[in-house]
């Protein structure tokens, strides 16, 4: 066989590439080394993958022309540009050239493909997660009753980022929240990683700063600005959060597989800044409720216990002139016997008889006396009855959630109702010691 040079040869292939091969092709690849020159022409490569493995790659091009007509076509159906990463459905010929080889020559990409191909790894990933018990699995983690101190994952120069601080500092009410940014990259190739490594710095500090809660905040974009938002791995890492994750993206047609997994999800940051301070004038509206329930139980308590005192007291109080009444009566009686025997003794026993009288005196004083401290002693038992005295000797009641302290279950924090003579002092506990 005779030899060839190797410009012979590249032209042969050249030949039958040209012969045999269809003018046209159309191949579903994903976008690497995407690149444009000073002159307007794209540089890419084509890639297949097996998970991280590349199968197959061949050089592209795009030549300026054709480059800024299908640009402009798929960022108008998509809302964004051509970027690495992205799979698409592209119409090319392939061409060999002796000095620069294989490569293909893309004239045209299909826009929809893309859309579709992201809706059917979006529905895979929300499919896994489902399986998995990962959805919902954040959702279940509890919020305190303010939310007061929060971690925000954002870009520092982002507007939704501005006007979720300033929605959050300027509100009516002048409530105060701590906020700590946590930046990151919110869109593009890089995004995901730094989402993840934001949300691991966060839980890391979260015991130190003593968080409540991590937001997770973009302002609006293109659809698929927001693909980062939809990987399995942010979703995982939010879901396992230990913190309630609140998402606002900034997106109003559809809901990101980080807005499933997240606890709350939100259109803007600006909503997320509203939901946050909403706590607090919840619980501000929450203490006003309990406060005029409490007055109430206490005005109703204190008007029931006056009046079984007043019962008790007018019980005793018969009790009193019913044991008078007969006490009197018998007095009478012993009155009455002493006359009588008194006209009926001889005059030698006159003596004897007022030993006997002044004896009686004496019994009826000492028995009067013994009436009287039982019915002052009666009457200091009614009166210390009285809950009034009570305090005015310096006594005071003291409530936690509307029980008497020894039956409630104290905590640092609780809010404790003191009432004195004279007063109602609202206090906090701070510290408590068991004896």
């Amino acid at each position: 066989m005779p030899s060839l040079s190797v410009l012979q040869l590249t032209e042969h292939i050249q030949r039958v590439l040209e012969t045999e091969l269809e003018p046209l092709y159309w191949v579903v690849g994903e976008l690497s080394d995407f690149r444009q020159a000073p002159q307007g022409h794209v540089y890419f490569e084509l890639v297949e993958k097996q998970g991280t493995q590349i199968q197959a790659k061949i050089r592209a091009n795009l030549w300026q022309f054709t480059y800024r007509t299908v640009a402009s076509k798929f960022e108008s159906v998509t809302g964004t540009t051509l970027k690495n990463g992205m799979k698409v459905l592209a119409q090319v010929s392939v061409t060999f050239h002796p000095v620069y080889g294989l490569s293909l020559n893309v004239k045209d990409i299909d826009p929809s493909f893309s859309l579709g191909e992201r809706a059917r790894l979006r529905q895979e990933t929300i499919a896994r997660l489902s399986s998995e018990g990962w959805v919902g699995h954040n959702a279940r983690l509890p919020l305190p009753p303010v939310i007061q101190r929060i971690a925000v994952i954002s870009s520092a120069t982002a507007a939704g980022y501005g006007d979720f601080i300033n929605q959050l500092e300027e509100n009516a009410y002048h409530y105060r929240v701590y906020h700590r940014l946590f930046p990151s990259l919110m869109q593009g190739n890089e995004a995901v990683s730094n989402l993840i490594t934001a949300l691991e710095q966060v839980a890391q500090q979260a015991e130190r700063l003593q968080l409540d809660a991590v937001v997770l905040i973009r302002g609006g974009g293109a659809q698929l600005d927001l693909d980062c938002f939809d990987d399995y791995q942010l979703a995982l890492t939010i879901a396992k959060f230990p913190l309630p994750v609140f998402t606002g993206i900034g997106h109003e047609r559809d809901e990101t597989i980080a807005d499933l997994v997240g606890h709350t999800s939100l259109k803007t940051p600006t909503a997320v800044a509203e939901f946050v301070l909403s706590s607090f004038r919840e619980f501000e509206e929450q203490l006003g409720l309990g406060a005029q329930r409490l007055d109430r139980m206490t005005r109703n308590t204190l008007k029931v216990e006056n009046s079984k005192v007043q019962e008790v007291a007018l019980h005793i109080k018969g009790l009193v002139k019913q044991q008078l009444s007969r006490d009197l009566d018998r007095i009478s009686n012993y009155q009455a016997r002493m006359l009588q025997s008194g006209k009926s003794h001889t005059k030698h026993e006159h003596g004897d008889l007022d030993q006997k009288v002044v004896h009686l005196k004496k019994e009826m004083q000492r028995f009067l006396k013994l009436q009287r401290e039982k019915i002052d002693q009666q009457e200091i038992s009614v009166r210390q009855l009285d809950p009034i005295n009570l305090f005015q000797k310096g006594y005071t009641r003291t409530e936690s959630k509307g029980l008497p302290i020894q039956l409630s279950q104290l905590e640092v924090g609780d809010s404790l109702i003191t009432y004195t003579a004279h007063q109602k002092i609202n206090s906090t506990i701070t510290q408590l010691q068991k004896k």
